[in-house]
């Protein structure tokens, strides 16, 4: 006998922080398809960081707050050489949380960094949600010391299972790009863990005047 079902409580998912950017379906959210350190929005746009348990891209929770750059930015004028960005961070609920962790009582939090033309959206989260923290993969890990621990971790999804046989989903590569569990999208190019590349960060940084 083939095909026979998982059990749902053993579905494998991953929990991570996403990457949006505005743009998406009826004005909503997009799942990013390049990660932070290389995204470079533009003055007007808005991008967003969701921490949750996801199995993979389709399966993705988008950050709570819509993309509203003229909400979030009213009242920040542009000025030249700069962009602003309007950036949400969605810390998530308890579900989501890590043994021995529980998200900041303030759930979401909204900044309008005023930052440099060419500047890339890890740096306009770093004016926004400090501070940021990385594994030794250049992976963002954490956002405003949030979770203190881990990174990326494979656990058991509260969703439906995937029958057996089928491929669960696979953190990418950096760089590369997939519809599955925390990979580059949200991050440095295809789905998942925000793979912001610290490195990436550090050389814009010092070209900054």
């Amino acid at each position: 006998m083939f095909g026979a079902a998982a059990s749902p409580a053993q579905a494998a998912g991953y929990r991570y922080w996403s990457f949006w950017e505005s743009g998406g379906k009826g004005g909503g959210w997009a799942y990013a398809t390049q990660g932070p350190a290389t995204a470079r929005p533009a003055d007007g746009d808005a991008i967003g960081f969701r921490f949750a348990i996801s199995q993979d891209s389709n399966d993705a929770s988008k950050p709570s707050a819509a993309p509203d750059f003229a909400s979030v930015c009213a009242g920040v004028e542009k000025k030249p050489g700069t962009k602003r960005v309007a950036v949400v961070v969605d810390f998530g609920g308890p579900a989501d949380a890590p043994p021995g962790e529980t998200p900041p009582a303030k759930v979401l939090r909204v900044g309008c960094p005023l930052i440099r033309e060419d500047a890339t959206a890890a740096e306009a989260l770093a004016e926004v949600a400090k501070p940021l923290r990385y594994d030794t993969n250049a992976l963002l890990c954490g956002i405003s010391g949030y979770p203190a621990r881990g990174c990326g971790e494979q656990v058991a999804s509260r969703g439906p299972a995937k029958p057996a046989g089928t491929a669960g989903p696979r953190p990418a590569a950096a760089g590369g790009g997939s519809s599955g569990g925390p990979s580059v999208g949200l991050v440095a190019g295809g789905a998942a863990v925000l793979l912001l590349g610290a490195a990436g960060v550090w050389q814009a940084r010092r070209r900054r005047p």
